[in-house]
């Protein structure tokens, strides 16, 4: 139980870093919601899988994954659009699940 209130404490700690950004571009309330809520879900999933990998790479994947159907919809009209949330979601996925591994237990 620990590690999955680790898990939720660091992604939305993830979540917040990943906003700070949107809210000074003043995106949409949905968007921000979205992309906060997205890294409270990878958190919580990162704390529950047991993938054998070492726990940045287990982030990695994770994070990658959940942002996969996400991609489709930013990318559709202009390809370039991914690179600011790819970039994002590999440095915090990582960072998320390095943090989980190493203070979750």
């Amino acid at each position: 139980m620990k590690k999955l209130i680790i898990g939720l404490a660091f992604g939305a700690a993830a979540g917040l870093i990943d906003i700070l950004p949107m809210l000074v571009m003043k995106l949409p309330l949905a968007a921000n919601l979205s992309a906060f809520s997205f890294w409270v879900v990878v958190g919580l999933l990162i704390a529950s899988a047991d993938l054998k990998l070492n726990s940045a790479a287990k982030g990695l994947v994770i994070a990658l994954l959940v942002f996969l159907p996400n991609a489709f919809l930013i990318g559709q009209n202009h390809i370039a659009d991914l690179l600011p949330p790819l970039v994002m979601t590999v440095i915090l996925g990582s960072l998320l699940g390095w943090l989980i591994g190493k203070y979750g237990g």
